[in-house]
């Protein structure tokens, strides 16, 4: 009895103070609380639109016919109560609305530490949808409009009050001291106006705060979900770096103004990072990243032409997120199921195929990301032009035709 009692309390202990603190405890432990929700999410995972599913859909000439491919696939009868014909803008809305859902059921049911974890994912959404307030409230938006476009995952009470706001100052006091970002917001208190530039600075001081804070939770956490994860943050952090790097080239933004918005983790921190500081034209920052071979050729003049740097980010983002699924008791995979290689790949490749269906642009199927399997690949490589796509949809304007729409050197996420 004394044993059995003492085992007891030792596995509580265990369980409550390390989940994930190693694999021969995670295997005793894990599935106690996480093992459910881990077997919904591969699920998840097995039902994202393979290559047979893309080759049907590129067969579709309506949208449909593409309703009824669907309704064959994990998808279901989503959109079995919108009247025809259904809107390329109605799909892409219900496929979010389904990931939301999914993600907010696995939420519902997690416990601490991963109830908090989920916390974090949605973190990054709300910081975009701060920003898309703000921008859009400088140009003049309705305050409808803008809270229309906005993530259901970064929503919080408040949100209709960016609107009115005129200053950071003003926006932390009435708005974001009682969210999630409240921490994040410190440095940014000093730009009074709500400017584009200065609008662009607060999005960068708060992604590398947020990183940054999401990035000791894992480590906190220990075990599998800090290595896992460490590797997907750290990618992230030095995607941020170089795009902040390349973006405030030809900007008045002074080198120690951008020097605060690197974050302090990733592969290049601290010496890569150091160099990209002093980087003052294209050819210096080829110079910094040189030395790490993720990253040579980024920037390599000739090397692979097709693809932006967002691509190629993009795509070594998406061998991190198939190898997560590789390991055990780890929380790598929940993030990986909401981000843009996994969940919302299949969402993206769907919206551009019912633009073409709708007649609003050509798709050569064979130049896209789209054939590729989901299940090699992971939801597939997103190319740019169904970014675009989806970016254009978004706004209310009109898809450009594939492949192009694809920017210059990066998309205009970051400065």
């Amino acid at each position: 009895f004394f044993a059995h009692r003492d085992f007891a309390n030792e596995r509580s202990e265990a369980t409550q103070a390390a989940p994930c603190c190693g694999f021969p405890a995670a295997m005793m432990t894990y599935n106690i609380d996480v093992g459910y929700l881990e077997g919904l999410l591969r699920g998840y995972r097995a039902g994202i639109l393979n290559s047979t599913d893309y080759a049907n859909l590129t067969q579709c000439e309506t949208i449909d016919d593409m309703k009824m491919h669907l309704s064959s696939t994990d998808y279901g009868n989503f959109l079995q109560n919108e009247p025809s014909p259904i809107s390329t803008t109605t799909l892409a809305q219900k496929t979010t609305e389904k990931l939301v859902e999914e993600f907010n059921f696995l939420r519902m049911q997690a416990v601490e530490p991963l109830a908090t974890f989920l916390d974090y994912i949605t973190y990054g959404y709300m910081i975009d949808n701060i920003i898309l307030v703000l921008t859009g409230t400088s140009h003049n938006r309705s305050s409808e409009e803008l809270l229309e476009k906005c993530h259901p995952l970064g929503l919080f009470d408040s949100m209709a009050t960016l609107c009115v706001t005129q200053s950071t100052s003003e926006l932390y006091r009435t708005v974001l001291v009682d969210t999630p970002l409240g921490p994040y917001f410190g440095d940014c208190i000093s730009l009074e106006d709500l400017d584009e530039v200065n609008i662009e600075i607060i999005r960068n001081t708060l992604y590398k705060a947020y990183l940054e804070d999401f990035h000791a939770f894992c480590m906190k956490v220990g075990g599998e979900t800090a290595e896992v994860m460490g590797d997907i943050l750290k990618l992230e952090a030095d995607r941020r770096a170089i795009n902040i790097t390349v973006n405030s080239l030809d900007t008045d933004l002074d080198l120690k103004s951008r020097e605060k918005l690197y974050p302090t983790i990733g592969l290049l921190y601290p010496e890569g990072t150091s160099r990209l500081i002093k980087a003052t034209d294209l050819d210096a920052v080829r110079s910094a990243i040189d030395a790490f071979p993720d990253y040579r050729g980024l920037l390599s003049e000739g090397y692979d032409d097709d693809k932006t740097i967002e691509d190629q980010f993009f795509e070594l983002e998406v061998n991190l997120n198939r190898l997560a699924f590789e390991q055990q008791f780890h929380y790598g995979a929940r993030p990986d199921m909401q981000r843009a290689p996994t969940r919302t790949c299949p969402r993206r490749h769907a919206s551009a195929l019912a633009h073409r269906a709708a007649g609003h642009s050509p798709l050569d199927i064979h130049s896209t990301a789209t054939a590729r399997s989901a299940e090699e690949k992971f939801g597939c490589r997103a190319a740019a032009g169904v970014d675009a796509v989806v970016s254009q949809l978004g706004r209310g304007g009109a898809a450009p035709a594939f492949p192009c729409g694809r920017s210059k050197i990066i998309k205009s996420a970051d400065l």
